[in-house]
């Protein structure tokens, strides 16, 4: 079972913490990256590419803050739009357009990307919608408990037998969504559709993730998403309900969102290079940087309310993730010791 990111913004390599390989395309992945190649591990060269793909990916909130007024779906179209062009740029300058060629001519690829896209595309609308309409902490919530949602789909897709400290995590996960749901009246259903799409989306990538690098994997998913971002975009412009293109567009805003393409796939490609050079557990426990920030960003600077049965759902979940996490680092260390036998 593996992990592919796409957020920050999403994401983070759940699947190392749970004591699995993690799969090529985003975090989580020992992605091959644009030229398809892969390197020995090697820490302190890999370390300062992880921190800024997960630090990009943290201060996210922040950025979608300034992008309000243009409404989730219209980010999001933005976002598809602008980042297709800018990887197809950057594939152009680095020579790297023939990374697509084998993805192209693979039916099988061209589907699973497919439906990668549609998956990464529900999860970037519900973690903007999130944002902006003050509810960051659930977003981060959300990213807090994928790992628990990655070890659930290795068992009930992948029909992956789970050891007993990795169940008595996901019990301590769900027991957490229960106090939170409670203490609330509601299910969090922001936190939950983000762990399950981006859990999905990582099962979904795993299967073609050792094959098709980062930036050609993501230049195809957001070609997918492309002409229905594109046909949203021309009738908002159309009807004057879009904040670009229409007669007093505010030009600061339109750049914004232009920078939402090269924004994307940034961190994703620093993430890329990280996991080439980075051991799993180093990446395992850089992933939790991205949803900490966002809750820090949520409650210090949106001040959003944190009553004490948030808090105490949220510490239930870090147990969780403690226990995944030691119970990780062990299996690891027992496969090295059989390896080396």
């Amino acid at each position: 079972m593996s992990l592919s990111p796409t957020e920050p913004g999403a994401g983070a390599p759940a699947a190392a913490a749970a004591g699995t390989d993690t799969g090529a395309g985003a975090p989580g992945g020992t992605d091959p990256g644009p030229g398809g190649r892969t390197s020995d591990a090697t820490p302190t060269r890999g370390l300062p590419y992880g921190l800024g793909a997960y630090l990009m990916w943290g201060a996210f909130p922040l950025y979608f803050r300034l992008l309000e007024e243009a409404g989730a779906v219209e980010i999001v179209a933005h976002r598809a739009a602008w980042s297709l062009v800018f990887c197809l740029g950057l594939l152009a300058v680095t020579g790297a357009l023939r990374t697509l060629r084998p993805v192209l001519r693979s039916g099988r690829t061209l589907a699973v990307l497919s439906l990668g896209a549609a998956l990464v595309a529900a999860n970037w609308l519900v973690y903007v919608y999130g944002v902006n309409t003050g509810r960051t902490v659930d977003a981060a919530l959300g990213y807090f408990i994928n790992p628990l949602v990655t070890v659930l789909l290795a068992v009930v897709v992948l029909g992956e037998r789970l050891r007993p400290m990795q169940w008595v995590a996901t019990g301590v996960g769900g027991a957490a969504v229960v106090v939170i749901a409670v203490g609330y009246g509601k299910l969090p259903w922001i936190s939950l559709t983000l762990a399950a799409t981006f859990g999905l989306y990582s099962l979904v990538k795993n299967r073609v993730g050792r094959t098709v690098g980062a930036l050609a994997g993501l230049t195809v998913e957001t070609a997918a998403l492309f002409p229905v971002a594109v046909a949203y975009l021309v009738v908002l412009g159309a009807t004057g309900a879009g904040v670009v293109g229409v007669a007093g567009a505010d030009p600061g805003l339109t750049a914004l969102l232009v920078a939402s393409g090269p924004l994307t796939a940034v961190p994703l490609l620093l993430f890329g290079a990280a996991a080439r050079r980075l051991p799993l557990s180093v990446i395992g426990m850089l992933q939790y940087l991205t949803p900490a920030l966002q809750l820090a960003v949520g409650v210090a600077v949106f001040h959003e309310p944190m009553p004490p049965e948030r808090w105490a759902g949220f510490a239930l979940v870090w147990a969780a993730i403690v226990v995944l996490s030691v119970d990780g680092a062990r299996a690891e260390r027992t496969r090295r010791r059989l390896v080396r036998a």
